[in-house]
């Protein structure tokens, strides 16, 4: 049976999962699946799940926020930020929800970094117009 090579990448590490005979995945325009000797091929995935089987085994989910994938010469690779692969479907997706909860919180205390720095420079601009007027 013909099959390819996974490469996951992501900011603190690699896997290399040989033996890969489906890929399913999901970008934009929706679900999409790749198999041995498929075309060149590439796109931009969502956040959520996708999904893969080896010969002769069960599927094993892809947990990413999401990625970059590249089909080519029958290797298939995936670049994102943070990846989770599990074979437990209940269990890969409370950890991508606990994930997304996370990255929510993060975004969330981020905006109000920025909003009380604009504030900030907002008062210290007001402050030095304030001391300009006052020296003419």
């Amino acid at each position: 049976m013909a099959d390819f090579v996974l490469h996951i990448y992501d900011a603190a590490h690699e896997q290399r999962i040989a033996g890969v005979t489906s890929f399913i995945g999901e970008d934009a325009s929706g679900s999409f699946g790749i198999q041995p000797n498929h075309v060149r091929f590439m796109t931009v995935l969502v956040f959520g799940l996708a999904r893969f089987r080896q010969t002769q085994s069960d599927w094993q989910y892809l947990g990413l926020p999401g990625g970059v994938l590249y089909f080519h010469n029958n290797e298939l690779t995936v670049s994102t930020r943070h990846f989770i692969i599990d074979s437990d479907l209940e269990n890969i997706s409370a950890l991508l929800e606990e994930q997304l909860l996370k990255e929510e919180e993060n975004l969330q205390a981020t905006r109000e970094s920025i909003k009380n720095l604009e504030q900030a420079m907002i008062k210290r601009m007001m402050a030095l117009n304030r001391k300009s007027m006052e020296l003419l």
